[in-house]
């Protein structure tokens, strides 16, 4: 619609696809009557329109003194503090983020709060430099949303209202990651109220399908739900509610207290907490990217080889089993692999406990969908499991005994893990190398000593590498029964089964490949490089599962 504002000769036009037009007609006031309701449930807050879009020199003035005032600092949440500055002192409260939005406007909200069920807590990463909600080339409401200093990541909540409607809310930056579960277990299913709110975006479905993905996992509501432009005692709703088509990226406002969360109090009835699944259970379920939370056994990590691609941005799959897949006869793998983007914010603990050694580990809310699981913005990875999740009737036992692998086969794919039997038909002598590492850290980039060039340097310990550890690399080629049509190539390295096979057979014969011809191996530990059908191939790596 076109609106032509009062002593404006700006025209606007207001976009009513997310309006409902509501007429009382005189069956409608009769029933009001007849009921006794006095209070509708929606006030609205009439405000100029000139002063919503900066159309007045006076207020554009205003405007630009706060701004040149302002001084950014980072956010803070409080429990406890001045009554003068508390939110519960604010003058109105609420329990309808629309209506605040549409009552408050973009640039802020003023002596109102809006209370408010956190559903998950999760960390951001943080984008460099402003994010600015718009109006032409005036910013409303241009916000910091980094702290410079690492790990450069922000807390997040994803809330919801009476009125089922969500809201994501990004508060201060974290000094550490580690801080993340903490906040899990004291906030999540906690209500709480929102202060000094300010609209960084109004997203939707379609530009947001991260976000989207995880309220879908949350609606419909547990339970009933008030509805828009009825009464406060009308009857509640949960059944036949279309889903949530668009939501606000709320952020705090620097100075002031935004965000009370009562610790102390019962969790809400609203809260939906993860729903638990075995992995058997996730992999047999036909959805596309629907989020699911397991706890699963980390057998194996691997870095995504993009050397071009900084290793703090770079892909990692994790190795996952649990008792649900370990029992499994036939048709579901063993193990399946997890995909962690450079976007889903891991914990120092998590990234120390996988370089330590085999963990089990609570994957909440990642993406499932045409046959991979990844872990996305939004995903927590924890090393306890929540105190409140639902096990949906799944197996989680954990572990006993040796976790076995899918053999290799017909069926195995590429990026994957197997394990391998079969008969060494040939060694690839030409490919063969050796290079020299550091026996302290293990830095295989070693460079001559600039003092004395018959001697070895590490950059990483910066000293002098007196006894290098010698590392080397083969290529052999294996017949295996399981895929007897295909050339079976394994990569093995010194210090694993194989090579140590290799090099016992080898070294006293003096390199006579002829000696290790026809000796069988296995079973041996792989992680699959490719797969290819012409030629028929398969190339393969020794590993050491964690």
């Amino acid at each position: 619609q076109k609106l032509l504002l009062q002593n404006a000769d700006v025209p606007v036009i207001m976009n009513t696809y997310f309006s409902q037009k509501v007429l009382l007609s005189e069956h409608s006031e009769a029933r009001e009557k007849a009921y006794g309701l006095t209070k509708m449930l929606i006030r609205k807050n009439i405000i100029s329109l000139a002063q919503t879009f900066r159309l007045d020199d006076l207020d554009d003035k205003l405007h630009q003194e706060s701004s040149d005032n302002q001084v950014p600092c980072a956010p803070q949440t409080h429990n406890n503090g001045d009554p003068k500055q508390h939110p519960s002192a604010l003058s109105t409260i609420n329990d309808s983020l629309l209506e605040m939005v549409e009552s408050q406007g973009a640039v802020g909200w003023r002596d109102v709060q809006v209370r408010v069920v956190i559903q998950r807590v999760y960390c951001l990463p943080a984008r460099e430099g402003y994010r600015s909600h718009t109006d032409g080339s005036k910013p409303l409401c241009a916000t910091p949303v980094v702290n410079s200093d690492p790990p450069n990541v922000r807390l997040c909540l994803l809330v919801q209202d009476a009125y089922g409607m969500f809201s994501e809310v990004q508060l201060q930056s974290l000094s550490s990651t580690d801080d993340i579960e903490q906040y899990c277990r004291r906030w999540e299913g906690k209500s709480c109220c929102l202060a000094g709110m300010k609209i960084l975006q109004r997203t939707t479905r379609g530009r947001a399908l991260g976000l989207f993905s995880l309220i879908d996992s949350l609606w419909p509501p547990v339970v009933p739900v008030k509805v828009p432009g009825q009464s406060q005692d009308s009857e509640m709703m949960t059944t036949n509610l279309p889903p949530p088509s668009f939501c606000y990226i709320l952020t705090v406002q620097s100075g002031e207290i935004h965000v009370e969360v009562d610790e102390e109090e019962q969790i809400s009835n609203l809260y939906q907490p993860p729903a638990v699944y075995g992995l058997k259970e996730i992999l047999r379920n036909d959805g596309c990217n629907e989020r699911c939370s397991f706890w699963a056994q980390v057998l194996y990590r691997r870095l995504q080889s993009k050397h071009s691609v900084p290793i703090d941005q770079r892909e990692m799959l994790l190795f996952v089993t649990d008792s649900t897949l370990q029992n499994v006869v036939h048709g579901i793998p063993k193990v399946v692999a997890v995909s962690v983007t450079a976007s889903c914010v891991l914990s120092m603990e998590i990234i120390e406990a996988l370089s330590a050694g085999s963990r089990l580990v609570f994957f909440k809310d990642a993406l499932w969908g045409n046959g991979r699981i990844i872990c996305v913005e939004r995903t927590v990875l924890l090393l306890q499991k929540p105190l409140l999740c639902s096990a949906a009737d799944a197996d989680l036992s954990e572990l006993t005994g040796p976790v076995r692998l899918d053999e290799l086969d017909s069926t195995t794919q590429a990026n994957s893990i197997c394990a391998l039997r079969g008969t060494v038909v040939g060694v690839n002598e030409s490919t063969a190398f050796s290079w020299p590492t550091c026996n302290r850290c293990g830095n295989g980039k070693l460079e001559l000593c600039p003092q004395d060039r018959e001697l070895l340097y590490c950059n990483q310990c910066s000293e002098v590498v007196t006894t290098p550890v010698l590392k080397m690399q083969l290529e052999v080629f294996l017949n295996c029964p399981s895929r007897s049509q295909s050339t079976v190539k394994v990569k093995v390295w010194h210090e694993i089964t194989l090579f140590v096979l290799l090099t016992m057979l080898l070294f006293p014969q003096t390199y006579e490949v002829q000696s290790v011809l026809g000796k069988e191996v296995g079973l041996l530990n792989c992680y699959v490089h490719s797969v290819t059908s012409h030629p028929n191939c398969v190339v393969l790596e020794e590993i050491v599962l964690l």
